[in-house]
């Protein structure tokens, strides 16, 4: 939690971010994914300073805990100083133990934001998915959150001026915007709507930007008129091997000689493989996605 500290801007973490998308999507299924279609609502977590604190904060927590289809699970919820933003104890449940930081006493309407996230720590631990270490995890944790519907009021949670800063979760406010976006793209919400905190929208716009761009990237026919350049060039001086830097297509040849171009789906990062022979219609089998695309 940035705390009247400096906040991180930028794309750090995107590879961690993508690949999270991907494991969400080989864990979950596509099926699943496409259940959380309807975003948790501000007016689900709405939480005024005439609420009884712990009450509300029950009530928060239940309905996270509902949005996330954890029917069996209970939360018990509490406060204390501490470093961190929040903290749940994992263990076999049914109930697990969250405790925010004293902060929230006073910042009331930022609880939905902790909660989301810690609630999502016991949904990934129910699945049994998690990254190495603690900063990917953590990252896992975010992108989970955001990605099924309940990140945005982490996104919301980011404030920030001259004098004072706030955000929560390992994100920066641009990631965070990202993968909200790619959330965006593929249910159709403008979660745009729910921003209270002008900097969010601002981070959000930056995320879709380069959300957009992932649908721009050749062999997509989508792709702009210098990007169609650059892989044209590449392709005709093709040899096997990694990606050259700054793109994320590569080629290699298949079992009869032929070449084949491997990219990674716009919509949940697994690499699809197809032929290189000009116009080619591609399904990823991972998101169900069709692809254009000009090889």
């Amino acid at each position: 939690m940035a705390n009247d500290g400096p906040v991180e801007h930028g794309y750090p973490h995107l590879e961690t971010v993508r690949a999270a998308i991907t494991a969400l999507y080989k864990r979950l299924s596509y099926d699943t994914i496409q259940t959380f279609a309807t975003s948790v609502l501000p007016a689900d977590v709405a939480f005024c300073d005439t609420d009884d604190l712990y009450m509300g904060a029950q009530r928060v927590a239940h309905e996270m805990v509902r949005h996330y289809r954890l029917p069996d699970a209970r939360l018990v919820v509490s406060f204390r100083e501490m470093r961190h933003a929040a903290n749940v104890e994992l263990a076999a449940g049914p109930e697990y133990f969250v405790e925010l930081n004293d902060r929230f006493r006073t910042h009331r309407r930022d609880i939905g934001a902790a909660l989301a996230h810690e609630v999502m720590h016991v949904y990934l631990h129910r699945l049994d998915l998690s990254f190495p270490g603690v900063r990917d995890n953590e990252i896992l944790t975010d992108t989970a959150t955001t990605y099924l519907g309940a990140g945005w009021l982490l996104l919301d949670a980011y404030r920030e001026d001259r004098a004072s800063s706030q955000k929560l979760g390992y994100l920066t406010p641009e990631e965070f915007g990202y993968v909200l976006a790619k959330r965006a793209l593929l249910f159709g919400e403008d979660p745009s709507v729910w921003f209270t905190s002008p900097q969010a929208y601002t981070a959000y716009v930056k995320g879709r930007e380069l959300a957009r761009r992932d649908e721009q990237q050749p062999p997509l026919t989508a792709a702009g008129w210098a990007g169609r350049r650059r892989y044209a060039h590449d392709r005709r001086h093709a040899q096997a091997g990694p990606p050259q830097p700054g793109v994320r297509y590569s080629f290699t040849p298949d079992g009869g000689g032929r070449l084949r171009v491997s990219f990674p789906c716009p919509t949940c990062h697994q690499r699809i493989r197809v032929p290189v022979r000009g116009r080619v219609r591609a399904r990823c089998a991972l998101c169900r996605s069709v692809l254009e695309c000009d090889t």
